[in-house]
């Protein structure tokens, strides 16, 4: 984007000043700094942020009009072009703002269904961000006055806004409804997808944490380990908020030489629209059948607790918090050394751009998804080769080879199958 057409954004918080418990823990500053990430993620130059600090919302102005005066002031002397306010708006807010401003009006979940609207390639990604836009809008058809009728520029208008903004109540409810019945289409042939996958009983590992805390540049480190790994089967890594949105599969090997899936998802983000957790549900929902989730965490990133957080409430509200996790604290290389604590059972502390520790990583999950299997050595008498047909089936056999009393494999069994086949075991 070039500079003349960059637009220019002045940030705007409410820092609610009651002893009243806020619906969150995030500190304004670092609630600000990430809205300040996102909006540059957007593809907007931040030239300043302003936060009132206030006892309560105003009805009217959300932050009161002599501060909307005062901004609206500084906005003009700075050359700003638009105003993103840090919490959700109503239509009215929006409208009373724009009215003394003179300029454009986003929030904070307008600007991260915008990335989402720029980033989804899939045509299941696409379908789910409009869906979470019209949702978005539906309320606002009434209040927003000139932003509906806005011909479509810039941010906050990708997406359906460069359809016809001035688009009715019913208009939006059919095509919300057309868009339900395409994503229900999709999530058909994604779930016949994924019982290929259960079938083949392949171990899959999710990745799953906070925007930006290299999820990505995990799952390419881990498929290198695979047979078949090229260099196009990579994903896309920049160091930005949400880079990456859809789902991506791919295959990585064990230091045991069996495979396994890594699943790499959406990122989280504090205060993520409702509506947007609940258009990716279907995506995420990978997460729910998955054996083992390596939950990802920037350990540069001050406020590494509270995206912990985030991450959890998402995952419990997906009905998947209490998979087998390994809490993986990312980027060291650029921590001071020894100032992290020591690797455990079911954390560690690694550097996917470097490797640093990635050997270890790779061993964590082979005994964690090994956990509950036995390693055994089976000999099945010719007259039971329907068993071996099971057996090859359902599992990666590491090695069979043909005796002269039958067939003699190497294979790891779930506990059902140990219990079933066990008086075939000759060794374990």
């Amino acid at each position: 984007m070039e500079d003349k057409l960059q637009e220019k954004a002045v940030l705007v918080g409410l820092n609610i000043t009651t002893n009243v418990k806020k619906i969150d823990d995030i500190d304004i500053n670092e609630s600000m700094e990430e809205l300040k990430e996102l909006v540059k993620a957007a593809g907007a130059e931040v030239l300043a942020s302003v936060i009132q600090n206030k006892p309560a919302r105003d009805a009217a102005y959300f932050i009161g009009k002599g501060k909307v005066e005062e901004i609206r002031d500084y906005c003009q002397m700075l050359g700003a072009t638009m105003i993103v306010f840090n919490d959700e708006l109503s239509g009215a807010h929006m409208r009373n703002i724009e009215d003394v401003t003179g300029l454009k009006v986003i929030d904070r979940t307008a600007l991260i269904l915008d990335i989402f609207a720029q980033r989804a390639l899939s045509k299941e990604g696409k379908l789910q961000v409009e869906l979470a836009q019209l949702k978005y809008r539906l309320p606002r058809l009434y209040g927003m006055g000139g932003q509906m009728s806005r011909t479509g520029a810039g941010i906050g208008t990708r997406g359906p806004g460069e359809q016809k903004l001035e688009v009715d109540k019913r208009h939006i409810l059919n095509r919300a409804a057309d868009i339900r019945k395409e994503l229900r289409e999709v999530k058909q042939n994604r779930e016949t997808q994924r019982v290929q996958r259960l079938k083949s009983n392949i171990p899959i590992v999710a990745l799953v944490g906070y925007t930006n805390a290299g999820k990505s540049t995990l799952l390419n480190e881990l498929i290198k380990t695979h047979k078949d790994y090229e260099t196009e089967k990579e994903v896309f890594v920049k160091d930005m908020l949400f880079a990456t949105l859809d789902v991506t599969l791919r295959k990585a090997t064990l230091p045991n030489k069996r495979d396994f899936l890594v699943v790499d998802t959406v990122g989280f983000v504090s205060k993520l629209p409702h509506d947007l957790v609940e258009a990716f549900k279907a995506t995420l929902e990978e997460v729910k059948y998955a054996d083992l989730i390596l939950h990802v965490i920037d350990a540069t990133n001050s406020s590494f607790e509270l995206q912990k957080q985030t991450t959890e409430s998402v995952l419990k509200e997906l009905g998947a918090d209490d998979k087998k996790t390994i809490i993986v604290y990312n980027k060291i290389d650029r921590l001071e050394l020894d100032i992290y604590p020591r690797n455990r059972e079911d954390r560690i502390y690694i550097s996917a751009k470097k490797g640093i520790n990635m050997d270890i990583l790779l061993k964590m999950i082979e005994n964690a998804l090994m956990e509950d299997t036995y390693q055994v050595k089976l000999l099945l008498p010719y007259d039971k080769g329907n068993i071996f047909s099971k057996i090859k089936e359902k599992y990666n056999v590491d090695y069979f080879e043909y005796m002269e009393n039958g067939t003699q494999l190497e294979v790891s069994l779930d506990e059902e199958d140990y219990n079933v086949y066990k008086q075939y075991i000759v060794e374990e």
